[in-house]
C-alpha cells in the first residue's frame, strides 16, 4: 500500500542530466581564449616570474577547457548525435589533444588550433539544440 502511495505518478525523461540549457561549448571556448591570450602575452614578456605565473594559469585554463569539452562529450551528446555527426568522436578527441598541446606550449598557434576545434564542436552543438 505504501509503495503505491510513494510511487511516481508521472514518468519523465530528459535528453541530458538536467533540462537543456546547462551545457554550452562557450565555457570551453572562453577558457581556450584565455589560453591563447596568455600565449600571446608570454611572447612579449621575458620576465621569468611573469613566465612562471603565466604558465601556471595557462595550464589551469587548458585543463578547464578540456573538462568542459569532456562534459559535453560524455553528458550532452547522445547516440543520435553521434549517428548524425559520425565525425564527432574524432573531433572531440582532436580537440582534447589540441588543448593538451596548447597547455604545454607557448606558441599561440596551438591555442588557435584548439579554438578552431572548439568552434566545430560549437557548430554541431547548436545544430543539435535547434533540432531538439
Amino acid at each position: 500500500m505504501l509503495s503505491r502511495l510513494f510511487a511516481p505518478t508521472v514518468k519523465v525523461s530528459a535528453h541530458c542530466d538536467l533540462p537543456c540549457g546547462v551545457y554550452d561549448p562557450a565555457q570551453a571556448r572562453i577558457e581556450a581564449e584565455s589560453v591563447k591570450a596568455i600565449q600571446d602575452k608570454m611572447a612579449g614578456n621575458d620576465d621569468p616570474h611573469f613566465q612562471a605565473r603565466a604558465t601556471t594559469i595557462k595550464e589551469e585554463r587548458a585543463e578547464l577547457a578540456k573538462h568542459h569539452v569532456s562534459v559535453l562529450w560524455s553528458d550532452y551528446f547522445k547516440p543520435p548525435h553521434f549517428e548524425k555527426y559520425p565525425e564527432l568522436h574524432q573531433l572531440v578527441n582532436d580537440t582534447l589533444k589540441a588543448l593538451s598541446a596548447a597547455k604545454g606550449s607557448k606558441d599561440p598557434a596551438t591555442g588557435q588550433k584548439a579554438l578552431d576545434h572548439i568552434a566545430q564542436i560549437d557548430k554541431i552543438f547548436w545544430e543539435t539544440k535547434q533540432a531538439a
